[in-house]
């Protein structure tokens, strides 16, 4: 009888701070017997400085306890924090400064690279960057054709700087799989440039311009470090006479060859948290009776608890598009992780006139063991409740904690209980109930029975579930791509990308006997038919021999990492960064420059209005970030943006209008150039007039609440945008205007003529309507010929029309609102965000909190464009809310709350629990969703199931309700729903001006 060969894995999983670490490692068996999945050994390895040294430590002391030949050891697995400390302390030693070259035509000047880093990453890793010629459009095609001599030019440039790391990045680059615009760049740079590091975008991250190009350049700074890196950890394995290769773990729960992490090390990011949840997988299926189901993994520390949901596949689900790391918004692949103040260090308290018991968040951390009263220090912490209660006898001694009162013990296990539901409830994705697993040596914390689970599991080896999770990490292949389903039925185009995507995994090296789909995704795009954009992740089990050579770089490992001195960091173009506002006084205090009747904008008024626009947004109008971002750079180069008191205007005035108009999947990705300076441009020369007195916003709502500013700046048109909108809020159409709702025409005379700017050439120009309701709709067809995203600038009002029309101070409300916002997170008051932005919106007369609760249910599809469905909310229990502040008790609701919405929310229908229903709030009163763990706008495309939210009601405009015109278009029976009557939500409170408020300081 032949003997199966042991198959032996060694995973190895460093965690810790970004100073201080710990290793845990484990020898694992999956080789194709009944011992496949045993655990052979398992060590975990004190607190060390030195990170290489502790898995080197770690992995002896694995070996130490088993006897087998160390031939037998297939592959050694790390997961590592090196390359994310190196970020989180700034090191300059390990990072360089980053070159970067843009293929965009004509679009994303305004946001160049860099735009959106904290000044201190932004000082460390700036180099030259260069916007050229190239980038494609949503459909593949190119905005503009790649020019050779500019590449050659800007590597002249980068060469006299002595940059060491090059990122290329286009426009819509993931979907560029025939014209290869960024591999053909890069081949130029690595020609006149021999030596360089060169990041293409589309290896990194995935669609999300600004995003993408963030974490390539991230990826690139690291890159000399990574190589030195990882040739210590071959070196290490070396050293211990290990003769297998050497794998690092991902974010997304596979693995990077050596070369590969060398290259991508920003894929190492987070692979702690996705190692542990892979792990507490790996061991559930070596039990009887769990089948693969979606489940809870908590990872419980010594100060902090890490909570993810494990998918069916095995692997984690992945956070949203956008998250954020040191300060800089990111969109490649992370597990979606939520991570609380509680571990078996955190310090207990009793407060001494309420008897309440707290828990952390701080805690002794590491140093538990001296500190801990079960280990003779003199601090309560959790660990020393639990040991009180008698859950455990192998750790601390129970002598220590003898003093402990019942009191405190009961106190303190059921506010770690109520942490653990109210969170934990936050990251399920339905209401039904679903399995825990426990692993991290802090999981002795937890109770037995949660609500809302269950079943609480603790497997074998919980304690090493991390290192588990690294030698059982698979090898993966994605394929993220917009494809034609305009004659192929979309079941089919997904079966051929996921044919796509397990090829790819195979040529990686995984196992074909052993490769399936992990995620698989369809998403429609907005405004077109015919295209959607496909996800798909497959993965296996390694196959035991190395991936060919075609997935490594050009052999990165052959020699050490040089060292070559950092080059001098150069003076930004933008060097006037507005002071931070690090306290709630330094808000108070601040005061807008006002001269004459004049609002000179700074980057922090720019912060609060974006906020408040997007609040206003009700849901809809698409984040307000890029627009934000490029004008705040506006201001950091030094040129002036003016709001302007609409009084001070002659009655003569003329005042231009207008905005973007598109998909939020292409303005993500071709980010705004000048489109709507051209629209405007080109309106007012085919009007024959000059240009305007004033800009009105087409909406606050936003981000084209803002947009109007671009146009206005001192380095485009210089002109002033009136304190003011034709919406007073979002609208998914364009004749859902306040200038609109005053022409009894109904042929959208107020509106025409209208211009509509591609950005890169195409211009057109409507001058006649049927019906307003048509203004909209050719407009947008056109819009959809012309890349899905244009700038559309509408005909001129005269100052007399407008001052009917016109919402008046609503660049006033969304700077109120945002300050209310920033004023509640620096008091530490947000579980009184309600009422304090009730007071900033004109009080309890004009606005009130509808609802708190929890979103229990969310639908949503696509239809003609526009995002439709509904949310449901239901009441929490004051006690299930962790914000709860004595001092000011928040009014209590009972029931659930449904919100429909197109893009905005509709209307908002309460129903208790015996079935009764009342309608609270209907358009065009504005209906807000806010997060509320941090008092931030929700767009619909964010809704999901757990979140806590408010919902604030604010009453619409009088331009809107008291006229019957206005409430047929941006009323119920606007959106169809014609049996709903519309009943105000309150008396319409005018915002007051910024301008009048501190004009008198000015």
């Amino acid at each position: 009888m032949s003997s199966v060969q042991s198959a032996l894995r060694l995973g190895v999983d460093v965690g810790g701070t970004n100073t201080k670490c710990s290793s845990d490692a484990v020898l694992l068996d999956l080789s194709e017997s009944s011992r496949r999945g045993q655990v052979l050994a398992s060590a975990k390895h004190p607190t060390t400085a030195d990170v290489t040294l502790g898995i080197q430590n770690a992995i002896q002391s694995v070996l130490t306890h088993v006897a087998q030949t160390k031939s037998n050891i297939q592959a050694v697995c790390i997961g590592t924090t090196h390359f994310v400390n190196a970020l989180v302390e700034r090191d300059p030693r390990r990072l360089d400064r980053v070159a970067v070259i843009r293929l965009c035509g004509p679009f994303t000047h305004g946001t160049p690279p860099f735009v959106g880093f904290p000044h201190e990453l932004r000082d460390l890793l700036e180099g030259p960057h260069f916007l050229l010629s190239g980038g494609l459009q949503i459909d593949g095609s190119e905005i503009a054709s790649i020019n050779a001599a500019q590449v050659e030019d800007a590597c002249g440039e980068i060469k006299r700087q002595g940059i060491h790391a090059v990122v290329v990045s286009s426009v819509f680059a993931p979907i560029d799989f025939e014209i290869q615009q960024e591999e053909r760049v890069a081949a130029i740079v690595r020609k006149h440039i021999p030596g360089m590091d060169v990041v293409c975008s589309k290896d990194v991250a995935a669609i999300g311009l600004l995003e993408r190009e963030n974490a390539s350049i991230l990826n690139a700074a690291l890159l000399r470090y990574a190589k030195k890196t990882v040739i210590g950890f071959e070196k290490a394995t070396q050293a211990l006479e290990l003769k297998c290769p050497v794998f690092i773990t991902s974010n997304d729960g596979t693995l990077l060859s050596c070369a590969q992490a060398a290259r991508l090390p920003i894929r190492t990011f987070s692979s702690g948290p996705t190692n542990s949840m892979r792990g507490a997988a790996f061991l559930a299926s070596l039990e009887s009776g769990i089948s693969k189901q979606s489940a809870l993994v908590v990872d419980i520390g010594g100060t902090t608890t890490d909570i993810g949901m494990l998918l069916p596949s095995g692997f984690p689900r992945q956070a949203a598009a956008h998250h954020e790391f040191c300060g800089v918004l990111l969109n490649f692949s992370m597990p979606h992780v939520t991570s609380i103040g509680l571990g078996g260090g955190s310090i207990i308290r009793e407060d001494q006139i309420t008897k309440k018991v707290t828990v952390g968040p701080d805690s002794v951390g590491h140093r538990i063991t001296s500190e801990s009263l079960a280990f003779g220090g003199s601090t309560l912490t959790a660990t020393d409740v639990v040991v009180a209660a008698g859950c455990i006898s192998n750790i601390g001694d129970r002598s220590l904690v003898s003093e402990v009162s019942q009191s405190i013990i009961e106190g303190a296990r059921s506010a770690i209980k109520k942490m653990l539901q109210n969170y934990l409830d936050v990251m399920k994705t339905s209401s039904q109930d679903i399995p825990v697993y426990l692993v991290g040596g802090g999981s002795i914390l937890a109770p037995d029975v949660l609500a809302g689970i269950s079943q609480v599991h603790r497997f074998p080896h919980f304690d090493v579930a991390n290192a588990v999770g690294a030698a059982i990490a698979q090898i993966s292949g994605i394929v993220d791509s917009f494809e034609d389903t305009s004659t192929t039925p979309i079941a089919q185009v997904r079966a051929n990308v996921e044919a796509k995507a397990i090829s790819r995994a195979i040529a990686s090296g995984a196992d074909p006997h052993r490769v399936a789909i992990v995620e698989s995704d369809v998403i429609p795009i907005a405004y077109t038919t015919g295209r959607c954009r496909f996800y798909v992740k497959a993965a296996g089990d390694w196959s035991g021999v190395a991936s060919p050579t075609s997935t490594e770089i050009d052999d990165p490992l052959c020699v050490e990492a040089s060292t070559v001195p950092r080059p001098q960091s150069v003076t930004s173009a933008a060097t006037a960064v507005a002071p931070a506002m690090h306290t709630a006084s330094d808000i108070l205090e601040y005061e807008p420059r006002i001269e004459g009747r004049e609002w000179f904008l700074s980057e922090i008024d720019l912060e609060w209005i974006a906020d408040g626009c997007y609040v206003l947004g009700c849901g809809g109008g698409g984040s307000p970030l890029h627009t934000f971002l490029e004008l705040r750079e506006l201001v950091r180069s030094g040129e002036t943006l003016r709001v302007i008191d609409f009084s001070f205007l002659p009655s003569n005035a003329m005042i231009g209008w207008g905005g973007g108009m598109g998909s939020p999947e292409v303005s993500s990705e071709r980010l705004l150039g000048n489109e709507y300076q051209e629209a405007s441009a080109e309106l007012w020369s085919f009007m024959g007039i000059p240009k305007p007195e004033a800009l009105c916003g087409l909406e606050i709502g936003g981000a084209n609440g803002m947009i109007n500013m671009i146009l206005g700046s001192t380095k485009h048109s210089d002109i002033p945008c009136v304190d003011g909108d034709f919406m007073g809020r979002a609208y998914p159409t364009w004749h859902q205007t306040t200038a609109n709702v005053y022409d009894i025409s109904g042929k959208g005379v107020k509106m025409l003529p209208s211009v509509v700017s591609s950005g890169d050439g195409n211009i057109v120009v409507m001058t006649k309507a049927k019906r307003d309701v048509d203004v909209d709709a050719l407009l947008r067809a056109a819009c959809v010929e012309m890349g899905t995203h244009v700038g559309l600038a509408s005909c001129p009002l005269s100052a007399d029309y407008v001052d009917i029309a016109m919402i008046k101070n609503t660049v006033s409300l969304s700077w109120r609102i945002g300050r209310a916002i920033a004023l509640a997170r620096k008091q530490s008051s947000l579980s009184r965000i309600g009422s304090i932005l009730v007071d900033a919106v004109g009080g309890s007369k004009s606005a009130k909190v509808l609802f708190m609760g929890k979103i229990t249910d969310v639908k949503r599809r696509l239809y003609k464009g526009h995002t439709i469905g509904e949310i449901v909310i239901t009441a929490l229990a004051l006690d299930d809310d962790v914000d709860e502040d004595p001092d000011h008790p928040m009014e209590c609701f009972i029931g659930k709350l449904t919100i429909p919405f197109k893009n905005e929310n509709l209307y908002a229908e309460h129903a208790t629990d015996d079935g009764r229903t009342t309608m609270v709030a209907t358009v065009p009163d504005l209906i807000a969703v806010l997060d509320a763990q941090n008092g931030a706008a929700l767009g619909t495309p964010q809704y999901k199931y757990g979140l806590r939210v408010l919902v604030l009601g604010i009453t619409a405009a009088p331009q809107w309700t008291e006229t019957e015109r206005g409430i047929a278009l941006g009323g119920p029976s606007g959106f169809g729903f014609t049996h709903i009557p519309y009943k105000p939500l309150g008396k319409y409170t005018q915002p007051r001006s910024v301008i009048e408020e501190y004009a008198r300081n000015g």
